[in-house]
């Protein structure tokens, strides 16, 4: 499961984040992306993401049940009720170690699937003929979009403050699926 890391002393790297965790991930922040840029212009485009969006989110239900240790959803409560402690430490640089998602990490996750969730849902509602034009529809789904891209701006931002702290290079690590594990 472990072995050294390259050119690496007093380090080890791990397999943390399995391949189709990781391939979830790079589609989402696509999809994400696209749905974000094309509303009003490429509808159709905007559509197709948006559904899309919501396969991914059931595949990631589906695999935080039935994926590898890390992808599992087993520990989210013990990580979550550890977010406060977590993000308060970080005001000193303090950020502990995590092999998988760490506490404000977890926090992240619940809040963009919840508003990807709600998200995705009120724009397929949008388009049905019960619910085109209704206000509240609309509105939720403009408000929780514009929510989804502020938490994916501080997603990026967490990622790069964290990775600086620690001295290691998480957005390779979300490619790689590897982390480097620092031997005291």
């Amino acid at each position: 499961m472990t072995k050294a890391a390259p050119g690496a002393r007093g380090a080890t790297s791990v397999q943390v984040w399995d391949l189709p965790l990781r391939l979830w991930h790079w589609a989402l922040a696509i999809l994400v992306l696209v749905a974000w840029v094309t509303p009003g212009t490429y509808d159709r485009l905007h559509r197709l993401a948006g559904y899309s969006v919501i396969g991914l989110l059931a595949f990631r239900l589906i695999w935080g049940f039935a994926g590898t240790r890390y992808a599992r959803f087993g520990r989210l409560g013990v990580r979550l009720r550890a977010a406060p402690r977590y993000i308060w430490n970080l005001r000193r640089g303090i950020t502990g170690r995590y092999i998988g998602l760490n506490p404000a990490g977890t926090v992240m996750l619940v809040a963009l699937l919840f508003l990807l969730a709600i998200s995705t849902i009120t724009g397929a509602m949008e388009v049905t003929v019960t619910f085109f034009g209704v206000w509240w529809v609309e509105d939720t789904h403009a408000y929780a979009s514009d929510a989804v891209i502020i938490l994916v701006a501080l997603h990026v931002l967490g990622v790069i403050v964290v990775g600086l702290l620690q001295r290691q290079n998480l957005v390779r690590a979300m490619f790689t699926g590897r982390k480097q594990l620092r031997n005291r």
